[in-house]
């Protein structure tokens, strides 16, 4: 399914039109609103590639649109914002091996050539492999049990072309397959963080992380960054890699809602607003519901500072499977975590075994 790529995959350019509210979870047919686990901001990293001697093969997982500049060479050519290999004289294929930055189901797979106009893969493929621990590309390859994911399919030059994934076990690497050579600028792997079980039950976690499995389900707003990046590890770098909504005109303000790994009981909550200077929230609330129960506080509504990690002990008793975050009036959030431990209950309905 090629489409055009005036944006990146889930996510609004900043001046475009507000985007609608999201109010239910994103169904299978829209796959590219859910996270892509093997980004670089989420720690994906491409561990192995047959060739990249025209474009290396670590921007098959940069953020944002692939960049160009046409009449730009270096010593080995034209440069690419993209993953491009030589000229096949042999029979055979080309490869890449791309480990999830988190690990989880996926839904769907984007494979973007931008700017590859006469230099494509006629054909590519993509497989799946769950393998535990940290292997080197050696043991990947003695070891590893490839299943497919997309099999092998035609794609076009300098567009997107979507595949639906159906498969619902975890996976922690994929392999891009080029059919024979050429050059690829994005690998988009959306799904739904999964955890290791093992890690579970050594400590407390953050329950809204999108790498144990949590899920942004509905949003006011996200004009200029998309509200799932508040679930992702590490700090933000910029503004850009947060959730910010539009300037609001009216008496209202901006929220958003998050499916949480599982059942929790809440320890601590962070609302961090690193980077966000002139257009942090003035103040925010978070509650939380169990099921279909009634909202109640974690936090009242507190007012917060631009450009600071605020950290709020939590004494909620009761568990919660989800919560909902507003601020006001409007503005830019980095990340969100909500930081606790499973109830048995939440353990067991994880999905995980």
């Amino acid at each position: 399914m090629p489409t055009s790529r005036s944006a990146e995959p889930g996510l609004d350019p900043a001046g475009a039109a507000a985007a609608p509210a999201v109010t239910e979870p994103p169904q299978a047919t829209d796959f590219t609103a859910l996270p892509d686990l093997a980004v670089r901001t989420l720690g994906g990293a491409v561990i192995w590639a047959t060739d990249e001697t025209f474009a290396e093969k670590e921007n098959l997982i940069s953020p944002g649109d692939p960049g160009h500049r046409r009449a730009t060479f270096g010593h080995k050519g034209q440069v690419y914002d993209g993953w491009e290999t030589r000229r096949r004289r042999t029979p055979g294929v080309d490869e890449a091996v791309v480990r999830l930055g988190v690990p989880g189901i996926v839904r769907g797979v984007v494979v973007d050539t931008a700017w590859f106009t006469g230099n494509f893969p006629p054909e590519v493929a993509v497989a799946a492999a769950a393998v535990e621990g940290y292997p080197d590309p050696a043991e990947l390859a003695a070891g590893a049990d490839w299943h497919t994911l997309v099999p092998r399919s035609p794609v076009t030059g300098d567009s997107r072309t979507s595949f639906i994934v159906d498969s619902e076990r975890r996976w922690t690497h994929v392999k891009l397959t080029l059919y024979p050579d050429g050059g690829v600028a994005r690998l988009r792997v959306h799904g739904e963080g999964r955890p290791d079980p093992q890690w579970l039950d050594a400590t407390g976690i953050d329950l809204a992380a999108v790498e144990n499995g949590a899920l942004v389900t509905g949003c006011s707003n996200m004009f200029y960054g998309a509200p799932h990046q508040l679930l992702y590890p590490g700090p933000a770098r910029v503004m850009g890699e947060g959730w910010e909504t539009a300037r609001r005109r009216d008496d209202g303000n901006d929220w958003v809602r998050v499916r949480l790994a599982g059942a929790g009981l809440v320890r601590m909550i962070e609302l961090d607003t690193s980077c966000f200077l002139g257009n942090a929230p003035g103040a925010a609330r978070l509650r939380g519901r169990d099921g279909t129960g009634a909202w109640r506080d974690l936090l009242p509504r507190t007012v917060l500072r631009p450009d600071t990690r605020h950290r709020f002990l939590v004494h909620d008793p009761g568990p919660v499977t989800e919560v909902r975050l507003d601020i006001y009036p409007d503005g830019g959030m980095a990340r969100l975590r909500v930081l606790g431990t499973l109830t048995p209950a939440g353990r067991a309905g994880l999905g995980t075994e």
